[in-house]
C-alpha cells in the first residue's frame, strides 16, 4: 500500500506540477498587489480542485457516455496546452499589460484570471484530468483506493496553494525582468511537454 501511494503521489506531482506552475502564476499577476495575488491564488487552487475531484468522480463516465477514448482526449490537452504555452512566449511584456489591465481589477476579472490560465490549464491540466481518471478506474479500484488518491492530491493542492503565496516574495526577488525570462523558458519547456502529450495521444489512439 505504501508503495502505491508513494507511486500515486509521484505521478500526481509530476502532472499537477505545483513547481512549473509559479511562473505561470507570476507571469498573470505582476500587475495587481499583494491582496489581489493572494486571492487569485485561494481561487485558482480552489477552482482546479472542483475540476479535479469532478473528473474523479464522473470523469470515467463522462467519457464513456461520450464515447471519447482517452488518447483523444489526451491529445485535445496536449493542443490547448500548446496553444497557451505559445502565448506564454510570444505574450506581451508587462509594460504592455499594465496599459490595458487597470490595478484596480473587479472580483469577476480576478476570477476570470484565477480561471484561465492559473487553474486550467496550469494547474488542472489535461495530464492531470487524465491521471485522475486513471488513477480511479472503476473497473480497476475499489472506493478506498480512490479515496487514497483523492487525499493525495489534495495534499499536493495544498502544496501548490503554499507555494503560489510565497511565490510573492520570489517576485520581489527576481523582479520583473527575471519573471518575464522565467516565463518564456517555461513556456518554451511547456510547449514540449504539450506536444509530447500530442504526440502520445495520437500514438494510444491508433494503437488501442
Amino acid at each position: 500500500m505504501t508503495s502505491i501511494i508513494i507511486t500515486q503521489f509521484v505521478v500526481l506531482w509530476a502532472v499537477i506540477d505545483p513547481i512549473g506552475s509559479l511562473p505561470v502564476y507570476l507571469s498573470q499577476t505582476q500587475h495587481l498587489d499583494a491582496k489581489q495575488k493572494r486571492l487569485v491564488a485561494f481561487k485558482a487552487v480552489t477552482i482546479a480542485a472542483g475540476v479535479l475531484l469532478f473528473f474523479l468522480i464522473a470523469g470515467q463516465f463522462l467519457l464513456e457516455a461520450m464515447e471519447i477514448p482517452l488518447p483523444a482526449f489526451q491529445a485535445g490537452g496536449g493542443l490547448v496546452l500548446l496553444l497557451f504555452a505559445l502565448t506564454m512566449i510570444f505574450g506581451e511584456g508587462k509594460p504592455e499589460v499594465e496599459t490595458k489591465i487597470s490595478q484596480a481589477m473587479s472580483k469577476s476579472q480576478l476570477s476570470d484570471l484565477a480561471v484561465y490560465p492559473l487553474a486550467i490549464p496550469s494547474i488542472a491540466s489535461p495530464g492531470a484530468m487524465m491521471a485522475i481518471v486513471m488513477l480511479t478506474d472503476n473497473h480497476r479500484y475499489s472506493v478506498y483506493a480512490q479515496s487514497l488518491t483523492a487525499g493525495i492530491m489534495v495534499t499536493i493542492l495544498l502544496i501548490t496553494l503554499l507555494l503560489l503565496l510565497i511565490a510573492t516574495k520570489l517576485h520581489k526577488l527576481l523582479g520583473t525582468a527575471g519573471v518575464s525570462i522565467i516565463s518564456r523558458v517555461m513556456g518554451l519547456i511547456l510547449s514540449a511537454v504539450a506536444v509530447n502529450h500530442l504526440l502520445l495521444g495520437v500514438k494510444n489512439f491508433y494503437i488501442t
